[in-house]
């Protein structure tokens, strides 16, 4: 599963993907579609699928990752993960709830609860405290897209 992190694989089209390699389903970064260009945009022009000329499934991530990888811009509470964009400095929340409202405006086939990732190493405290934070907001996620 080739990873389109801005909605395109570097260095390859969708030709390329579809017919020269096989190609059958892609991953889409939900943090990184979100602040730009965001899910407005991308539902306003016909969803991911129309905006990347993808014919195939595309899996959407909840920004789980980020929550990890830029761990300087955000801070973590029950409700979710409050964020700073890395590219203008501007805040956003992200929430169960709004990750997979984000992911049905991209017209993803395959939506990812929003998720914790902890640094390595972590205290087992910690990796608990984690686990129920990402299972809690499952559960809220699940509940959220079977009513969408």
């Amino acid at each position: 599963m080739p990873v389109g992190t801005q909605a395109t694989v570097k260095g390859l089209t969708a030709r390329d993907l579809d017919q020269d390699l096989g190609v059958r389903i892609l991953l889409a970064n939900t943090y990184h579609l979100y602040v730009r260009p965001g899910p407005g945009i991308i539902r306003g022009l016909g969803g991911l699928h129309r905006f990347m000329a993808w014919p195939h499934a595309i899996l959407t991530d909840s920004g789980g990752y980020q929550v990890f990888s830029l761990s300087g811009l955000r801070k973590i509470d029950s409700d979710g993960v409050m964020f700073q964009s890395h590219l203008n400095g501007d805040l956003h929340k992200f929430t169960p709830e709004s990750t997979v409202d984000a992911q049905l405006a991209f017209g993803s086939d395959i939506l990812m609860a929003l998720d914790e990732c902890p640094p390595y190493p972590v205290s087992h405290e910690y990796a608990r405290e984690s686990m129920h934070r990402t299972l809690r907001w499952a559960r809220q996620a699940a509940i959220i897209s079977a009513s969408a």
